[in-house]
């Protein structure tokens, strides 16, 4: 009877969340697996700017419907602000306008967009005229036809020599007439204008790389390149790669200002995204963005936040790992949780990164620890000694990996430099109050706690599972509930009873 409480107690949190979780599956169409029907990007731009008491208007380019993207709702905020959608010679623009502001302004711009299959037909786009005059200062226009004419020799048609152009601006390739160009011109325009020297129609366009829970981007800048026939071809200016990613979407695509604020100064513009399946029907409906009481949902939320959320919501799956393992099965791990902050760090850095770099910063850190015991400090002081050497630890490594190629291991300044200190210091003192056997059990369990705790947290399934179901969390919490009730052997203690059994 005594216990009657804390069983309704899990039975309700049970109840609740398979009742959420199926609800929003039945009403909403939201898919039990990712990947099911429809991929569909949602895209939230951030203009700030600081007005000056004068009327604004701030004109911002829009996405439209092009290869591999189409548009399927947009939304704006912007208090105070009257909105009209523009299309003309220069694409679809969004400008808002207001007859007084000051102080710090934010306009919110947000669309959802459905992946459609890549073989649509390319977009069809109005080549640019090429300028009539193209003046060059001495000495630019002597290295500028010099590097024109390098080029031209090398190629065949207009994308070879782009190709061509943009490889002579990357590496050992970089003669010193384009280095005395780029002191005068920015990269890109540079090679616009070089291409438009050279008759071949070009300009730049602006695109956003899309990858999965980004905040804070920017657009980055694209060479749009056409032949005699009309065709164009998108060319990477940073590395001359021709064609055009499959993650990229085309944010302005006529070689226009992506921002022009009227009114303001200190204006910039920011892109956070994220990706989710949805079955066509949803995807068409926009289901996700109609929350009640019973569709209480992530979705509600600005993008950014939302990116956040997507991996909070693992750490229950990993803390449900830690007590299954430390309950259950009776693994010892140095620190309760801190296997649960390692495999987030995993995610971030692949889990066999991931495992080196953790191996090696607490290696280093043991053996510096081991010198700092011989000064007979102070806890606070010798943690916090710890921790600055953790740090030292984690830029020396980067250097290193970034000098020798390594580009995976910066990935190691992911990792949480608090708790890596704490595991030094603790493994540090169980080395010389029991000895290096303990340090290993204890290492070895809570990088096997870790290792799978990341298998669980990383699994698409489980993601897509408790970003879209909050019901799953109740789920989580009654498990959990009934691990913590638990009172009887763990499977590493039944050892103790082998001898007992031989006997027999």
């Amino acid at each position: 009877m005594a216990r009657l409480p804390f069983y309704i107690i899990v039975g309700v949190l049970l109840v609740a969340g398979i009742a959420l979780s199926v609800h929003r599956h039945v009403q909403f169409e939201v898919p039990w697996t990712p990947g099911e029907q429809r991929q569909v990007w949602e895209i939230e731009s951030l203009i700030t700017f600081s007005a000056q008491g004068n009327p604004v208007v701030v004109d911002m380019a829009l996405p439209s419907h092009q290869r591999g993207f189409r548009i399927l709702t947009e939304n704006t905020a912007s208090s105070g602000y009257g909105l009209s959608f523009l299309e003309d010679e220069r694409g679809r623009r969004a400008q808002w306008s207001i007859r007084q502001a000051s102080g710090s302004q934010q306009l919110y711009y947000s669309a959802q967009l459905l992946e459609t299959p890549p073989g649509s037909r390319q977009q069809q786009s109005q080549p640019p005229p090429l300028p009539r005059d193209i003046v060059w200062e001495r000495p630019f226009d002597t290295a500028a036809s010099q590097v024109i004419e390098r080029a031209y020799q090398r190629s065949a048609d207009p994308f070879t020599f782009t190709r061509e152009l943009v490889r002579d601006f990357t590496g050992n390739r970089q003669g010193e007439n384009i280095r005395l160009l780029l002191t005068q011109f920015d990269r890109t325009p540079l090679l616009v204008r070089l291409l438009n020297e050279a008759g071949v129609q070009a300009r730049e366009v602006s695109g956003l790389l899309l990858e999965d829970g980004r905040r804070r981007q920017s657009l980055t800048s694209w060479l749009q390149v056409f032949n005699q026939q009309g065709e164009w071809v998108l060319f990477d200016p940073r590395t001359g790669e021709q064609g055009r990613p499959e993650n990229l979407l085309l944010w302005e695509d006529r070689g226009q200002a992506v921002l022009e604020v009227q009114g303001g100064v200190n204006s910039n513009v920011t892109f956070s995204m994220i990706q989710h399946n949805q079955p066509a029907a949803a995807a068409v409906r926009n289901q996700l963005a109609d929350d009640t009481l019973l569709n209480f949902s992530i979705h509600s939320l600005p993008l950014e936040e939302q990116a956040l959320f997507q991996t909070i919501l693992l750490i229950p799956i990993g803390a449900l790992v830690v007590v299954f393992l430390r309950v259950l099965v009776g693994i010892k791990t140095s620190g309760t949780f801190m296997p649960v902050l390692i495999a987030l760090a995993f995610i971030q850095t692949s889990l066999a990164t991931g495992l080196i770099g953790f191996l090696l910063v607490v290696s280093v850190g043991l053996v510096i620890r081991s010198y700092l015991s011989h000064l007979n400090l102070l806890l606070v002081a010798r943690v916090s000694a710890v921790i600055i050497t953790v740090i030292a630890i984690i830029s020396i490594f980067s250097v290193l990996s970034y000098r020798f190629g390594l580009n995976a291991g910066l990935t190691i300044t992911f990792f949480p430099m608090i708790i890596l200190a704490w595991t030094i210091e603790r493994m540090s003192i169980l080395w010389e109050e029991e000895g290096p056997k303990q340090v290993i059990i204890q290492g070895g369990g809570s990088l096997l706690t870790a290792v799978l705790a990341y298998l669980a947290m990383n699994n698409p399934w489980v993601r897509h599972i408790t970003f879209n179901f909050l019901g799953v969390q109740m789920i989580l919490m009654a498990c959990i509930l009934l691990l913590g009730n638990y009172t009887g052997y763990r499977l590493l203690e039944l050892r103790r009873f082998k001898p007992v059994t031989e006997d027999s």
